[in-house]
Order: C-alpha cells, then sequence, then structure tokens
C-alpha cells in the first residue's frame, strides 16, 4: 500500500508540473541591460503565471515604433505577448483579462512612466494613482482600469 501511495504521489507532481509549464503565458519583453525595474515586472509576471523571454536592447525606439507604442504613453520596457503589445508597469491581472477577453480594435496595453507602486515599482508603501490605457493601431486610447485611485 505504501508504494501504490508513492506511485500516486509522483504521478502527481508530475501531473501538476506539466500542466503548469503548459499553461504558462509566454511571450518576449524588449527592456535596457541596465534597468533595475524592468526585471522586477519580470519576476512580478513570472509569479503570475507568466513566462517571459528578455531581450536586452541599448535602444528601444525602433521596437516600440513597431509594437505600436507612442511616445505619450511610453515608459522603460515593452513586452509582446500573444501578438498584442504590452508597454511599462502594467499589473499582470489586467494583461490576463485583456488576454481572455481576445481584442480586435486595441492591440495592446500601456503604462506610461514609472508610477510608484505599480508592479516592479514598488518602494515602501508610496503608490501613485495610475490609469492602464488600451491601444490601437492608430494610437488612439481609452482607460482600461485604474489602480490606486
Amino acid at each position: 500500500m505504501k508504494r501504490q501511495t508513492q506511485t500516486l504521489l509522483a504521478l502527481s507532481l508530475l501531473t501538476t508540473s506539466a500542466f503548469a509549464s503548459a499553461t504558462a503565458i509566454k511571450g518576449t519583453n524588449y527592456q535596457s541591460p541596465y534597468c533595475g525595474c524592468c526585471k522586477e515586472w519580470v519576476k512580478h509576471m513570472n509569479e503570475n503565471g507568466f513566462e517571459l523571454e528578455m531581450a536586452y536592447e541599448e535602444n528601444l525606439t525602433p521596437t516600440k515604433i513597431k509594437l505600436g507604442v507612442r511616445p505619450e504613453y511610453a515608459s522603460c520596457h515593452t513586452a509582446e505577448i500573444n501578438g498584442y503589445t504590452f508597454e511599462g508597469h502594467i499589473p499582470a491581472s489586467d494583461i490576463k483579462r485583456f488576454l481572455d477577453s481576445k481584442p480586435t480594435r486595441m492591440i495592446g496595453l500601456a503604462v506610461g512612466g514609472m508610477p510608484m507602486g505599480s508592479p516592479g515599482m514598488e518602494y515602501g508603501d508610496q503608490k501613485d494613482p495610475y490609469n492602464v490605457l488600451a491601444f490601437d493601431k492608430n494610437g488612439r486610447t481609452m482607460v482600461y482600469s485604474k489602480h490606486n485611485q
């Protein structure tokens, strides 16, 4: 009986780890090799079911332009996940909700600048209010969510 239990436990662990790796949401995060807050945001994403490959670039402007990010809502890093663009310190929960909705008009989400209290920008109990914007290929935006309001 003990051997049966050990076998079932081993199979359970194997199934659980295979399921966990199969369900990770994969993408690429483009960032400066010198930015610490970008690495913290990727850590936040990894802790929330994403698996992001890091692509280090000295000049992110060409990537941002290619992925449809306008200067008015640019930040320090840009991620590409499932064909959509995610700019800046967006909470993983907003990205999951966006991906689940499979929008056709909007091409991504953005948090312009680097607001304190956003994922990767935690500093003590300081929390600036900020909006997550949804944007389309023409640069038009709408408020997708509000945080620390």
